[in-house]
């Protein structure tokens, strides 16, 4: 029996979300296997893996909001804006920075904001990754981006901090394309410092928690005890962030075979509605580009039964 679903991993330090997949793909003997947003190696965190039918869903849980929880550390910057990096710029000066000033800057960073993305990320420019030019020394102009912080709390419970080196810890929801460790260089630069990203961990990624997660070794154990269904998560927790119809049998026809529809109000809501058949997913329609008054299929997930026309 094929194995579909969406697996809740927890990604351990030291791996690229590309290990995970190929691990995946040996324990669970399937190949079709996809990650739903690259997590770097030296960060943890929530990583939903889908599995089978269910890798129709990927891209839309990986534009689902994500929660972070990080270390930023005033005093010195890198070339990657993390620990990994060689230091590039350093302020031994003692500092004096009140949980005024930080939450201040949190609330300035709070929103819709510019980004440019770090050199050694997998951004594309003219077709290259921006670590390949990196790692060849040669400069690129980097395209500034926006992103949507939806907020930032600081975790400690400090009045103030004080030393050559300044560390705390921020709790950030953001939106899709986020740097977090860019995000730590610019609280740096509002405070008049250097800085870097220390730590990171993704605690959240759309439904998906930390609590929700498990680990390889327990994905191996489980599949080895005939169990990995039990923690799969099906396709309609994948796209729950949109409105579900439940379609009529005289509509069965038209939206297996994929045609244009009347359009719903429904899709006021986030442009996307998914269509159900007795209860389960059968195609996410849109709202048609040219034509006002219709919706059109943006994906197609077959029939649960024989009842299809």
């Amino acid at each position: 029996m094929a194995l579909n679903g969406i697996l809740p991993l927890w990604k351990e330090k030291g791996m690229t979300s590309h290990d995970c997949v190929f691990k995946l793909r040996k324990i669970l003997q399937t190949k079709k296997v996809g990650h739903t947003g690259t997590l770097d190696p030296e960060v943890d965190g929530v990583l939903p893996i889908c599995i089978g039918s269910t890798t129709k869903v990927a891209e839309y849980i990986t534009d689902q909001g994500k929660t972070y929880e990080a270390e930023v550390t005033i005093g010195y910057s890198t070339e990657t804006e993390d620990a990994t990096g060689e230091t590039v710029d350093t302020d031994p000066s003692e500092k004096v920075i009140t949980r005024e000033q930080v939450e201040e800057v949190l609330l300035q960073l709070t929103g819709n904001i510019k980004q440019i993305p770090p050199m050694y990320s997998a951004v594309k420019v003219n077709g290259k990754k921006l670590y390949e030019y990196a790692r060849q020394g040669i400069p690129v102009e980097r395209p500034e981006r926006t992103v949507r912080i939806d907020s930032i709390e600081l975790m400690d419970d400090d009045s103030q901090w004080s030393g050559q080196q300044i560390k705390f810890n921020i709790r950030i929801r953001c939106g899709k394309g986020t740097y977090i460790r860019t995000l730590a260089v610019q609280i740096g630069q509002a405070l008049g410092y250097p800085a870097h990203m220390s730590r990171l961990t993704r605690t959240e990624s759309g439904k998906f928690s930390q609590q929700d997660c498990i680990t390889l070794a327990e994905v191996a154990e489980l599949a080895q005890n005939g169990h990995i269904g039990d923690v799969l998560k099906p396709l309609s927790y994948g796209l729950s962030l949109f409105p579900f119809m439940e379609i009529e049998s005289k509509q069965i026809f038209a939206v297996k075979n994929g045609q244009v529809l009347a359009r719903h109000s429904i899709l006021d809501q986030m442009g996307f509605v998914v269509l159900t058949y007795k209860g389960q997913p059968v195609a996410l329609y849109k709202n048609h580009p040219e034509k006002a008054d219709k919706m059109k299929p943006e994906k197609m997930f077959g029939f649960p039964t024989a009842d299809e026309v």
